[in-house]
């Protein structure tokens, strides 16, 4: 039995507007084992979820999500550029996906990656993890990032919550990674994993975006943690095939 987890990448990102509830319910849906998400803050410091800083690439606005309150954002559409179809999906809050996450008696995990590498959002770890500490939730949360300051602040916030580092592909980086006794887990790209077969355990990996079979079955075989992916039902077929 394969015991590697699959995530949805930013909910079902392949077949759905990313980071919007349907994407989030369609993930649920094809039998992902966790979600992944991205949070940033608003200009009243409401928790925004959207994976870049900008609203330009996924709505029909335009502008920086610091700049605007929650309410103005949510007068834009976050799905009528996948799809006419989904002209009515919202930008969501993190109390969103987590009040779906509870509606769908989720229990898998919860990968919520802090965008701070950019805009540094002051105060948005404590924020954030003040808020979800007091939810007592039924699911396993991971956080995420790629900026170090983040990482370093949330394990000192919270050291029952498991904290992975986000990286490329730079080799010397990612050894000083492996060193770090405040980093639990890891999230390299695919391309890494590729390029250092025999580097690291599985156990602690979870490799994005792995897409492709062919990358699939290369997290699989190597007993890889998770897989974070685009097309959550494709990995959940492909894992099941390979357990026949």
């Amino acid at each position: 039995m394969l015991n590697t987890k699959i995530i949805a990448h930013r909910g079902s990102k392949g077949t759905r507007p990313e980071n919007t509830l349907v994407a989030f319910q369609a993930a649920l849906d094809d039998g992902a084992d966790g979600i992944e998400t991205d949070v940033h803050l608003s200009k009243d410091n409401q928790f925004i979820i959207m994976h870049d800083e900008t609203i330009d690439r996924t709505t029909n606005g335009q502008g920086k999500i610091v700049d605007y309150t929650l309410d103005e954002l949510k007068q834009f559409s976050a799905g009528i550029k996948y799809d006419p179809k989904f002209i009515n999906e919202k930008i969501p809050t993190l109390q969103e996906v987590i009040q779906l996450l509870i509606t769908n008696n989720f229990q898998g995990i919860f990968n919520l990656e802090f965008k701070t590498d950019k805009t540094p959002y002051e105060g948005i770890e404590r924020m954030v993890n003040d808020y979800l500490v007091e939810l007592n939730l039924p699911f396993t949360v991971i956080y995420s990032s790629f900026s170090s300051r983040s990482v370093k602040l949330l394990r000192e916030l919270n050291e029952n919550v498991e904290i992975a580092k986000l990286f490329k592909t730079n080799g010397k980086a990612a050894k000083k990674l492996f060193k770090d006794d405040y980093i639990d887990s890891y999230h390299p790209k695919i391309n890494w994993i590729k390029k250092h077969r025999f580097f690291a355990p599985g156990r602690k990996i979870r490799p994005w975006v792995v897409n492709t079979t062919e990358d699939m079955e290369i997290c699989y075989k190597r007993k890889m943690a998770a897989i974070i992916t685009d097309y959550p039902r494709k990995a959940v077929v492909l894992k099941k095939y390979l357990e026949e």
